[in-house]
C-alpha cells in the first residue's frame, strides 16, 4: 500500500466513484485521489457532497447532476472532456447510476467517445445481500418499486416465481406499505431481510418472514426511520416438471449455461423458471 497512486489516465475521462453510505470511514485511498485530481466532481446534491469533500480536505469545484437537470449537466460534463479535463461522478451515497442519477449522463459520455471509468467502493444493495444470506444461487436487482399499491402489487407479480433473491429500496414513508404488498403477492411465509440505515450510527438489520414484517416495523416508531434495502428470499422450488419442459431442459443444459438455459427452458415451455432452476441444480448435479 506504499505505492504512489496514480489517479487518473493520460486520457480526459469520467470517472463514476462509489462513495461513503454513511460511514466516512468506507471511502477508498483511491477514490479520494480521484476526487481530489479532476477538474469538477458532477454531484447529485453539491451541498450533501462539499461535506463529504471538507471531511477529505479537498477542494474541487462542485456541479450540480441531478434527476431534473441531468441531460442538460452530461452536455457540461462532455464539453469538460473535450477541453482535456477528467471529470468525477458521485451520487448522495453509494455507487452512482444505480437507482441514482447518472445512467444518462454516461451513456451520452460513451456516446461522444470518451472512456467511463469505475472507482468500485460502497452499494447499498450488494451490502444488504452480503448479509442477508439468500445470495447463493444468484440475486436481481430491482430497485425503487412504483409508489402506489396496485402498480406495485403488479410489478411485484412478474417477480413472483423468480428463484433469485430479489433486491428492493424503499424510502421511510412507503416502508410500511411495501412489506403488506410483498407479503399479499408473495405469502407470508417469504423471509425478508429488512436493512436501514446501512453503516450509520442506528443501523438495523433483520431476517423474519414477511408476514412478521408489518409487526416487526410496528413494535418501534424509529423502525420506520432512515434508507431501507429489502432483500427477498428465491422463490421455494415447485414441485413436477412436464415431460417436454424436463426434455427441453436437458438439451439447453447440454449446450449453455445453467441460467442461460433455465431461461430459455422457461420462456419455450412456460414452465415456473424456479422449479427449472431446481431441476436443473439437480441434472447438473447428477
Amino acid at each position: 500500500m506504499s505505492r504512489e497512486i496514480m489517479p487518473l489516465s493520460s486520457t480526459p475521462s469520467l470517472y463514476v466513484v462509489a462513495t461513503p453510505l454513511g460511514n466516512l470511514h468506507d471511502i477508498s485511498p483511491r477514490a479520494v485521489a480521484v476526487l481530489g485530481a479532476v477538474a469538477a466532481i458532477a454531484a447529485e446534491d453539491t451541498r450533501h457532497s462539499q461535506r463529504l469533500l471538507d471531511a477529505c480536505g479537498l477542494r474541487t469545484r462542485l456541479m450540480a447532476l441531478h434527476e431534473h437537470n441531468e441531460q442538460a449537466a452530461a452536455g457540461q460534463v462532455i464539453r469538460l472532456l473535450e477541453e482535456g479535463d477528467s471529470v468525477a461522478l458521485i451520487s448522495d451515497a453509494g455507487t452512482p447510476a444505480v437507482s441514482d442519477p447518472g445512467a444518462r449522463a454516461v451513456a451520452r459520455v460513451r456516446e461522444a467517445g470518451f472512456p467511463v471509468i469505475a472507482v468500485p467502493g460502497p452499494c447499498a444493495a450488494v451490502a444488504a445481500l452480503s448479509i442477508s444470506g439468500f445470495g447463493e444461487h444468484g440475486f436481481r436487482f430491482v430497485g425503487f418499486l412504483p409508489p402506489k399499491s396496485a402498480a406495485r402489487r403488479a410489478a411485484l407479480d412478474a417477480l413472483r416465481d423468480d428463484a433469485d433473491a430479489l433486491i428492493f429500496y424503499e424510502a421511510p414513508h412507503r416502508i410500511a406499505e411495501c412489506v403488506v404488498d410483498l407479503a399479499a403477492v408473495f405469502g407470508p411465509q417469504r423471509r425478508v431481510l429488512i436493512a436501514r440505515e446501512l453503516t450509520k450510527l442506528h443501523e438495523q438489520s433483520v431476517v423474519l418472514a414477511l408476514g412478521e414484517a408489518p409487526g416487526w416495523l410496528d413494535a418501534d416508531p424509529n423502525r420506520l426511520r432512515g434508507e431501507f434495502v429489502l432483500v427477498v428470499e428465491g422463490a421455494p422450488p415447485a414441485s413436477g416438471l412436464g415431460a417436454e419442459a424436463e426434455r427441453v431442459l436437458a438439451l439447453l443444459l447440454a449446450e449453455l449455461p445453467l441460467k442461460a438455459a433455465v431461461r430459455l427452458a422457461a420462456e419455450i415451455t412456460g414452465a415456473p423458471k424456479n422449479a427449472l432452476y431446481a431441476r436443473a441444480l439437480e441434472l447438473k448435479g447428477a
